[in-house]
């Protein structure tokens, strides 16, 4: 999965079959400076604009894009490849235009790096269009005024922390708590239930992490309609920095072009920012607050901006927030957060309690959960649920010094209510199916509304707790036994 040292001339092919320019029409340059990514280039005949892709090398292999012009005659490019074997004196090769990314039904179930190279093994792509990275964020005037509820079939979502259609939402969660299962999931309802279209961008992701995903998407059985990008830890950090803006352009084609929603999952939004921060400092720009990049508010707004709902469709994020340090006042996380709809976090305690999806309803959150938006029915069931679950998480320490027989009476039907609510927003995931053996179960949102209501009412007082684990409906809590905890959500 990943692209060795060897095939930097396959790399070179990848971005020369982009451009469609004349050769005769463009300035020629040298490499006159070498600073690691950081190359100084002098041209004697016009400068190249900004955001322009050059070629240099012994075989221009290497691929550098411009990113400042410091006088008339030089410019001072970031490269995209590692720079092993160039050397002042080299001459350069002006492409005339930007970075470009493949667009197209064609690309779809293909795995791609930064420059447009499928690397799933696959045939070349033949005859595909290829447009510039570097697009505006939609006018407002095309923007939707509407704020519409994004349904994911995953009940405690839906029902707690509502997703926004062309908003985005942060997902907080380590190794081993269910975050991949999660984004399968979501990826595989998507396909099923919107015909939409999947794209999971991985910024400064493991090689190793990027193989297992494409081997989970393909055995799950959603890469027909799915897209992958990967920028590898491994690659410079000018390469990680642009992969996010190749995984957008690709979304707005599906979006602006065929009229079809997008889910676009971002892995993870923070080495986007750290990739950013690594390019300022090769600049040699003065950073800001804790070393960060002075720019790093119009760089993330530059990103964020881009996924939009418009009159023709929505692009939906759902990125990986890393909090460094677990410290929320760091800037990489203030300037995130500001940009999220909704917070999803994932938590080890109800993995390891068996509860799947391990999203911790207290700690999650939405701006789409006010009753203008999702009703008044909807946000007072919510937030009563919200209640019950906050007092049944003060009532635990009482329960585990003197038991549940110590509890005034309405704290146990508090007990209960909650312990029945926790089961019942756990659900068997398509997924997941060949591990667990339970089938898959999407469910609307107008069933897990009903079913929550139905627990609050205690409606299913008598029923036994265990009946409302992992089933969809609440109609289902009688008709079957109860399956039991089973371990292999996790991922």
């Amino acid at each position: 999965m990943r692209i060795p040292g060897s095939t930097l001339t396959a790399v070179a092919k990848g971005v020369a079959m982009q451009m469609q320019h004349s050769a005769a029409a463009r300035p020629s340059g040298v490499v006159v400076a070498i600073r690691g990514s950081v190359v100084d280039m002098r041209f004697d005949a016009g400068l190249p604009p900004i955001h322009t892709i050059l070629h240099t090398g012994a075989d221009l292999g290497i691929v550098i894009e411009v990113l400042a012009q410091p006088d008339a005659r030089h410019v001072r490019g970031i490269a995209l490849t590692p720079t092993q074997g160039l050397a002042r004196g080299m001459a350069v090769r002006d492409t005339g235009g930007p970075l470009l990314a493949p667009v197209g039904p064609a690309i779809l179930s293909r795995m791609f790096d930064v420059f447009g190279n499928v690397i799933d093994r696959g045939p070349a792509l033949a005859d595909v269009p290829w447009r510039s990275v570097h697009q505006p964020p939609p006018a407002l005037s095309s923007r939707s005024a509407r704020s519409e509820v994004f349904e994911t079939g995953i009940k405690v979502i839906d029902v707690l922390m509502p997703l926004e259609r062309g908003g985005k939402a942060g997902l907080f969660g380590g190794a081993g708590v269910g975050k991949t299962v999660l984004l399968t999931e979501m990826i595989h309802n998507m396909v099923g239930q919107h015909a939409g279209v999947s794209i999971f961008c991985g910024i400064g992701e493991r090689c190793r992490e990027g193989g297992e995903l494409y081997h989970d998407m393909k055995e799950a059985g959603v890469l027909e309609n799915m897209v992958m990008v990967f920028g590898q830890m491994n690659e410079p950090p000018g390469a990680r920095f642009r992969v996010g803006h190749v995984a957008l352009t690709m979304a707005e084609y599906f979006r602006d072009d065929q009229h079809r929603d997008v889910l676009l999952l971002v892995d993870n939004i923070f080495r986007f920012i750290q990739a950013g921060m690594e390019v300022s400092g090769l600049l040699g720009q003065m950073p800001s607050r804790l070393g960060y990049q002075p720019t790093l508010g119009t760089e993330l707004s530059g990103f964020e901006e881009r996924i939009a709902n418009t009159s023709s469709g929505a692009i939906t994020s759902i990125q990986a927030v890393y909090v460094p340090a677990d410290d929320f006042t760091d800037p990489a996380a203030v300037h995130t957060f500001s940009h999220l709809s909704a917070s999803i976090v994932l938590s080890r305690k109800r993995a390891s309690d068996g509860l799947y999806p391990a999203i911790d309803p207290l700690q999650s959150s939405s701006k789409m959960a006010t009753p203008g938006i999702v009703g008044a029915r909807h946000y007072a069931i919510a937030q009563q649920i919200r209640r019950t679950l906050a007092q049944y998480a003060e009532l635990k320490d009482i329960i585990a010094m003197l038991g549940i027989e110590q509890l005034a009476p309405e704290d146990r039907n508090v007990v209960a209510r909650a312990r029945r609510l926790e089961r019942f927003l756990t659900q068997p995931f398509f997924a997941t199916e060949a591990f667990t053996g339970l089938k898959g179960k999407l469910v609307s949102l107008k069933d897990a509304l009903d079913g929550c209501e139905a627990i609050l009412r205690d409606a299913f007082h008598d029923v036994p707790e265990q009946s409302l684990y992992m089933i969809g409906a609440i109609g289902e809590a009688k008709a079957a036994p109860a399956p039991q905890p089973a371990t292999a959500h996790a991922s």
